[in-house]
């Protein structure tokens, strides 16, 4: 989810009242096709805020929110009894497939051993030494999501450097951790005006600048105060934004140069491979975090240490008075997370279940770069393994700034609810498509042809 300045409409060579006149007309033959997710969107305005368990599920441009009655591998169901072919694929976290079979077996045998105990079991050792075998990285500890890990990092990564600054790229995706919520606007650091409650200013302790830009890495990391750069490898939460060729080559030298800590967030560029994008690439992070999809859909998370690194976090903790260090929740690490953890590690995180994955998500980039030139559209496709993604703008952008730039919420909503309308579901706040294990040609094919009808729609306004 992104929430950004607001900004001019792109040029998306598309008519502005092409694009209303294409919203209108499916938000009705949404309403019309759904009475009973409008049935049951009004009982849960009675006691859920926003009508929804989550506010931002109300984000997808419909007229009132569809309600799921069963997923099961690339397809969901609603209440009404449409079938949809799912790209979004809980934003990841169900990038294996919607209850896979291997963790639904996992969880069956698990839920009557013992859901939770804050205690150890043999699971944990296990996923820990899968997971050095597929980040190389020696130590890991949980927790409940990606936003939890990113948040314990920072605390660890503070601790054991004595820095109090923390790093970003502008347009970053690290989930809800107070201390990203940073934006560069005309090329100043701003606290983001959405986000709610926050009473302490971010900017002392929160370094932003522009992904792809070696010069501001630099001297942003020069006063010597930064404990780490948190990134993702690629870009993926503000449409999608790639390395320039020999920039993670020359990042790390400046970040090792100024004896600051570099850790990768692959939550979801976990679509590159078992190792994520960061060990296909040659990325030697000091940290890594990994979420959403490591539990096939399960609440969990994990973040990875260099041994140096782990050495100097445990050094801090034994160093510190007694107490609750601010890392950790009840929950973390409950038998049930592990057991699905363990799952997904042992058969689903491997090279022969990516291997279709990466070929169909490809081939998808493909049919969708040849539509939009049948369309004569403006329109950049860029793909990371299983993760696809278009975005409103000729070339692929090369920062965060760029990237929101060629945002335009109202055409994404009218694309968005078009291919709902036709039995194709993709993730809203921008334009990802997620191939899972399960997705087939045909469901290529539904979605490819359920775009080139929206695109006429728009070319006859």
């Amino acid at each position: 989810m992104s929430a950004h300045a607001p900004h001019e409409r792109p040029d998306t060579g598309v008519s502005p009242l092409s694009v209303q006149a294409l919203l209108a007309r499916e938000r009705d033959r949404y309403a019309q096709t759904h009475p009973r997710s409008r049935e049951l969107a009004g009982r849960a305005a009675e006691h859920l805020m926003f009508g929804v368990p989550l506010h931002w599920m109300n984000d997808w441009g419909t007229s009132f929110p569809l309600q799921v009655a069963h997923a099961q591998g690339a397809q969901l169901t609603d209440v009404d009894g449409h079938t949809l072919v799912d790209f979004c694929l809980g934003d990841t976290g169900a990038m294996f497939g919607h209850s896979p079979a291997p963790v639904a077996a996992a969880l069956q045998r698990q839920a009557t051993a013992g859901l939770t105990t804050m205690l150890a079991n043999e699971d944990g050792a296990v996923v820990a030494q899968l997971l050095a075998e597929r980040f190389g990285l020696p130590q890991w500890q949980f927790a409940m999501t990606a936003t939890d890990a990113n948040r314990f990092v920072l605390r660890w990564l503070r601790a054991a450097t004595g820095r109090p600054v923390l790093l970003i790229f502008n347009g970053c995706y690290h989930g809800t951790v107070d201390d990203v919520f940073v934006d560069l606007i005309a090329g100043q650091p701003v606290q983001r005006p959405s986000l709610l409650g926050q009473v302490h200013d971010l900017l002392p302790t929160t370094r932003v600048v522009e992904f792809n830009d070696l010069a501001a890495l630099e001297a942003a990391l020069a006063p010597g105060d930064v404990a780490c750069v948190l990134a993702e490898p690629v870009m993926t939460n503000i449409g999608m934004v790639l390395p320039q060729p020999g920039f993670w080559e020359a990042a790390q030298a400046i970040i090792r140069r100024h004896d600051t800590l570099l850790v990768m967030d692959e939550t979801h560029t976990l679509s590159s491979g078992p190792g994520g994008y960061a060990r296909a690439h040659g990325i030697a992070a000091d940290a890594v975090v990994v979420g959403k999809a490591l539990g096939g859909g399960m609440p969990c998370a994990a973040y990875g240490f260099t041994a140096d690194l782990a050495a100097r976090a445990q050094a801090a903790k034994r160093a510190a008075p007694p107490g609750h260090s601010g890392i950790g929740t009840t929950l973390t690490a409950n038998l049930l997370a592990m057991a699905a953890m363990r799952a997904t590690l042992e058969q689903l995180l491997r090279p022969e279940v990516f291997a279709p994955m990466h070929a169909r998500a490809a081939a998808l980039a493909d049919g969708l770069r040849a539509l939009f030139q049948r369309h004569g559209l403006p329109w950049c496709v860029t793909q990371v393994g299983a993760r696809t993604e278009f975005q409103f703008c000729a070339q692929p952008p090369h920062n965060g700034s760029a990237a929101g730039a060629a945002m335009d919420p109202t055409l994404e909503h009218a694309l968005h609810l078009y291919l709902l309308n036709r039995g194709v579901l993709i993730t809203p706040f921008h334009n990802m498509m997620l191939v899972c294990p399960d997705t087939t040609d045909a469901d290529l094919t539904r979605l490819l042809q359920a775009m080139d009808g929206a695109l006429k729609e728009l070319g006859r306004g």
